[in-house]
């Protein structure tokens, strides 16, 4: 039987990311990244659930993340799902499941509040007009409008 790990996220940061380094000099990030559902109920009642999932960003997505995402930003995530299990100190076992990012696209502005549109984590700016067609690459940018 084939085996299929892909998981497609849309949703705002409930804080600001962690970035931390490992001994072997790799960034990792964590975010925590709430994801709403508008349903309605067996009454016509309109009901919105949250979900709230663990995202894992490592190398230079987990610095451009942690320097241009802050809490309520929007992001788009790809990545697939893990889980893993570790016993505490006092000897009780714990588990998470959480999404490892391959990919993850900066939906609002900057956190300095400028221009327009967002940016992925690997320094392609996205236009807002992109919805339409409009790309990075055929918008005129330069370099200088890069900000990494």
């Amino acid at each position: 039987m084939a085996n299929y790990n892909r998981t497609i996220l849309m949703g705002n940061l409930t804080r600001d990311p962690e970035l931390r380094y490992i001994p072997s000099g790799s960034a990792v990030a964590n975010l925590r990244l709430a994801v709403n559902r508008t349903y309605k109920n067996q009454n016509g009642e309109l009901k919105e659930e949250v979900t709230y999932v663990n995202v894992v960003v490592w190398g230079k997505q987990a610095e451009n993340s942690n320097e241009y995402l802050f809490k309520g930003s929007p992001v788009f995530i790809e990545g697939r799902l893990q889980s893993r299990q570790w016993e505490t100190e006092d000897g009780q076992k714990r588990s998470v499941l959480e999404v490892v990012a391959d990919r993850v696209q900066f939906m609002g502005r900057k956190k300095s509040g400028e221009g327009e549109g967002g940016y992925s984590s690997d320094g392609v700016k996205e236009e807002a007009a992109s919805v339409s067609g409009g790309t990075a690459a055929n918008s005129g940018m330069t370099d200088e409008d890069v900000p990494f």
